[in-house]
């Protein structure tokens, strides 16, 4: 038996292809949202921490701009601030980003390329895990996908408006995740690639678009300012710059393109090298040749990151969106092709309920779900962490809470909301190594109490109350090799930092 898309390069007219993007969307959200509330999984770190962000928006944040934390701020007003209020937003944003990709490529291929690629990308293995969590990965994608969609139209249509959408789409982009920066290395190329972007250079639209990019992006800027730049340092940092990390090179290399493999799926992920290996031929095509733009030069950035210290699976993320047009349209121009490419939707949508109903089919299988075979680990026990410690709260209300690191508070405060619950960061020197000692510092007042998450409380932090106890050891056994405990001491009349 021989599968293929039939007639993959036949018209496909507009409504039929946006109900079948519509139910697909449908579909799949509502497996996702099951998904969420019945896997047994609560928030992830990440996400506990910028709901935290999220009840006092601002400008900027420790690690990350303000975007993320405006939209947790949206969507737990609208659906409340349980599991499916606070991810509500990747589950509009990747279906929206999905839209994007089926507006432009049916302006460049027609609108089946533009339904396949749509529909690829909602199926792609990294959308199926990035979408059961909210990120910064969400607003970025769909960013630099209506960024690209609009330098198309800017390049075709030469009109004002779409360069100062442009601007504005990027601007919010960067204030979503600093990567979306590397679009403007996208546009370069693509504007020196051939004469008609090079002619364009001597108009004021590209120029009106980075100065509009860098008005939205002010606000974050100065805010940064303020604050000794922690965010951009903390870019940095994750990214080595200025370093050279000793025995990380080959591996890590290896290990990025094997996830980028992974994160597409090995078919589409063949169908983009394909196209990518017939660049001279792809680059005369304007609408291939915009796509290469739109995906190569992060890939590259990023490959040659991992090359020389350490790149995480996801920095790359943006070319996934240009990089999936790019590999469905040169797919459907072949037979053959179009054969991987329906093996590819078979393999990401098998892919995609095995990690879906991944505890069903362990069981089903006679084997018993381990630590080390649930990709939900760190998303398991907190609620049930955050139930015990509760009563000790309650029974300490004007005690502050702190804890060894950020996951113990970030997942304390959000399990904790309905508590009036004081968090706070030991911080004796006034540094900004995360948001809590930016936002929440312990204030140097004498005479106050503090109950300590974490294990003993370093020797510095002890001499600095006048009473310690070690009250109990809260523990949540979420697999039969595995399990969270946490210490809880109280520290009574802190006699300040010095």
């Amino acid at each position: 038996m021989t599968f293929s898309i039939p007639n993959a390069q036949a018209p496909l007219s507009l409504s039929r292809a946006g109900w079948l993007l519509a139910a697909a969307i449908t579909l799949l959200t509502v497996w996702r949202l099951w998904t969420i509330t019945h896997s047994g999984i609560t928030l992830f770190v990440d996400e506990a921490y910028y709901w935290g962000w999220s009840q006092e928006l601002a400008w900027g944040y420790f690690s990350k701009p303000p975007v993320v934390a405006a939209i947790i701020a949206a969507t737990t007003g609208l659906f409340g601030h349980g599991l499916a209020g606070v991810k509500a937003g990747s589950l509009v944003l990747y279906p929206v980003t999905a839209c994007l990709l089926f507006g432009l490529g049916r302006q460049l291929y027609g609108a089946r390329v533009g339904l396949l690629a749509a529909l690829a990308f909602l199926t792609l293995p990294i959308t199926a895990l990035l979408g059961l969590a909210i990120s910064t990965d969400a607003p970025l994608l769909c960013c630099w996908t209506a960024a690209l969609w609009l330098l198309h139209n800017a390049l075709t249509h030469q009109r004002l408006k779409y360069w100062l959408l442009l601007g504005l789409v990027c601007g919010l982009g960067v204030l979503s995740k600093y990567t979306m920066a590397a679009f403007a290395l996208s546009a370069l190329v693509l504007l020196l690639g051939t004469n008609h972007g090079r002619r364009q250079l001597s108009y004021p639209g590209p120029w009106l678009a980075a100065l509009t990019a860098l008005v939205v992006m002010a606000p974050n800027l100065w805010w940064n300012w303020q604050n000794d730049f922690p965010t951009l340092r903390h870019t940095a940092e994750i990214t080595h710059v200025g370093e050279r990390v000793a025995n990380t090179k080959g591996t890590n290399l290896l290990e990025f393109v094997a996830a980028q493999i992974g994160s597409l799926g090995p078919f589409l992920f063949a169908g983009l090298v394909g196209a990518i290996w017939h660049l001279k031929a792809a680059w005369r095509l304007p609408s291939d040749r915009l796509l290469l733009a739109g995906s190569l030069p992060l890939l590259l950035l990023v490959v040659g990151q991992a090359a020389a210290g350490r790149a995480n699976a996801n920095w790359a993320g943006p070319a996934f969106t240009a990089g999936t047009l790019l590999a469905v349209a040169w797919l459907c121009r072949s037979r053959w092709g179009q054969k991987l490419l329906v093996a590819g939707f078979i393999v990401n949508c098998s892919l995609m309920a095995l990690l879906y109903h991944w505890p069903s089919v362990v069981a089903l299988s006679g084997h018993t779900l381990t630590a080390k075979l649930d990709p939900f680990k760190r998303m398991k026990g907190w609620d049930t962490i955050a139930a015990q410690l509760a009563p000790i709260v309650q029974s300490h209300p004007q005690a502050y809470v702190a804890g060894d690191g950020r996951t113990f508070l970030a997942h304390s405060a959000y399990n904790l909301r309905d508590l009036p619950l004081r968090v706070a960061a030991w911080n004796p020197d006034g540094s900004h190594r995360d948001q809590y000692q930016i936002t929440h510092s312990l204030p140097n007042q004498p005479g106050l109490d503090l109950i300590y998450l974490g294990a003993q409380p370093p020797a510095e932090m002890l001499e600095r109350f006048a009473h310690s106890e070690h009250l109990t050891q809260v523990h949540a056994q979420t697999h039969p090799d595995f399990a969270l405990h946490l210490d809880v001491w109280l520290l009574q009349n802190f006699k300040g930092y010095r």
